[in-house]
């Protein structure tokens, strides 16, 4: 197995075009956060053609809704939602700029094309290891829509944040590689 990458964002097309699905990597950085209502809202919006309440050209994603922080911490517990939620409205955000997401579960198709013609990634981070993933968040911060409580949209300073590559930009898909035919 190839050593762990360390990266950061934004993210260049070039980095992008570097990862490879299966490769591990360790994010430092800004991470947006949101879940199905705030990719309801942003979807919206570029149907509108209006603007967005935060700049999203190079930016990941991160398909989650933190938990509220307890006494003396950041950030409660912030695992990963089911990527899949998102599917029928990630094309349009990573045709919009975005250059990665990061969620748990498969992709379907239509978002897979996305990826490749987009040149974005797609990272699976571990479910069930929300408070381990919340000890990597250094600020967080809710930048609109807080009217959805914890699943507004989030800014997230990151550091190590462990992932592993799912879905590259060149059509790999670490869920065939590790059992092809699903």
């Amino acid at each position: 197995m190839e050593d762990t990458l360390i990266i950061t964002t934004p993210l260049t097309e070039a980095a992008v075009l570097s990862l490879t699905a299966g490769r591990r990597v360790l994010l430092t950085g800004v991470l947006l956060g949101g879940r199905d209502a705030v990719h309801l809202r942003l979807y919206e919006l570029i149907r509108q053609g209006k603007p967005l309440p935060a700049d999203i050209n190079g930016q990941i994603i991160y398909y989650v809704g933190p938990t509220p922080a307890p006494p003396g911490r950041i950030i409660g517990s912030a695992g990963p939602t089911t990527a899949g939620r998102m599917d029928r409205f990630s094309p349009s955000l990573f045709k919009h700029g975005l250059r990665g997401a990061i969620g748990k579960g498969y992709r379907n198709e239509e978002v897979r094309q996305s990826l490749i013609e987009c040149r974005a990634v797609h990272f699976a981070a571990l479910g069930g290891a929300g408070a381990l993933l919340g000890n990597c968040i250094r600020s967080a911060q809710i930048i609109a829509y807080k009217d959805l409580g914890t699943e507004a949209l989030w800014r997230f300073e990151v550091e190590n944040f462990p992932l592993t590559v799912a879905y590259d930009a060149h059509g790999g898909n670490v869920y065939e590689s590790i059992s092809p035919g699903i």
